[in-house]
């Protein structure tokens, strides 16, 4: 599965040198990105999991603090173009990111910001507890969009799309906060990437359009020795989905806004 893994044990220590990963994995699954030409209007893909898992040891909270311990998660770079042949494309961007004028954006559910999610993603510690707790915490994430076989800003919805290209970076932490202090430890780092190129035939009949092209295969997740600070914007509003802008740039032509940020 190419999954990595790494080793610990708890130590008879406070809270913030005791607490430790006791094993981790983070993998890509192997199955290739599907394609779904089932619909007139639009191109669906599906794209194989992302997925992080990591059982963790908290030793005795002596205190009455309260540990949040999960994933947080922040794209850092992010290339989603779709082409329509002579006529340009649409572009799903993140101006901020784009711009450089930060290093990472918030990829939290939009609800319970700064963590990807908390249902399985987050366990809370609630002290003082008398002994060890042991648990496990995880996520995964995958695209699945739809793509407009016509030109987004046309009133016309003959089949123009010629191909897509997508290219993401994300940094995934485990991290615990004392949710009074806010104090931040962070205990892993994930670096990951996905990445997607489908040619597209407009020509032909539905169903025979599309033709996945390589890499069909994701590179593997890597599990840092050293670990990263987390860049602000990764904790606080607002997140990827709430700040991304859908353009369309025409060959010729100035670029036109066809979905504004929702924040």
């Amino acid at each position: 599965m190419g999954c990595v893994q790494s080793l610990g044990r708890c130590k008879p220590k406070g809270f913030r040198e005791g607490v430790c990963v006791l094993d981790l994995s983070a993998c890509i699954d192997p199955d290739p990105t599907s394609v779904d030409e089932s619909s007139s209007v639009v191109l669906r893909y599906r794209t194989p999991h992302f997925r992080a898992s990591a059982r963790v040891c908290v030793p005795p909270v002596a205190a009455k603090e309260t540990w949040t311990v999960g994933w947080i998660q922040a794209c850092n770079h992010m290339e989603f173009y779709n082409k329509y042949g002579a006529k340009g494309m649409s572009s799903w961007e993140l101006p901020d990111l784009r711009d450089g004028k930060i290093q990472a954006i918030s990829d939290s559910d939009g609800v319970n910001y700064p963590w990807y999610g908390n249902t399985t993603e987050t366990c809370t510690i609630v002290g003082p507890t008398k002994k060890d707790t042991k648990f496990t915490v995880s996520m995964n994430d995958n695209f699945y969009p739809s793509v407009t076989w016509g030109v987004p800003v046309s009133d016309s919805n003959a089949p123009m799309l010629s191909s897509i290209w997508r290219d993401q970076s994300f940094t995934t932490w485990l991290v615990a906060i004392n949710q009074a202090s806010g104090e931040t430890l962070v205990l892993q780092t994930v670096r990951w990437r996905m990445q997607l190129h489908i040619e597209v035939d407009p020509e032909k009949p539905l169903g025979k359009r599309a033709r996945l092209c390589e890499p069909v295969a994701q590179e593997q997740p890597q599990v840092l020795v050293k670990n990263e600070p987390i860049p602000p914007n990764a904790m606080v509003k607002p997140n990827a989905n709430d700040a991304q802008v859908l353009m369309w740039r025409p060959r010729t032509g100035e670029p036109v806004v066809v979905i504004p940020p929702k924040y």
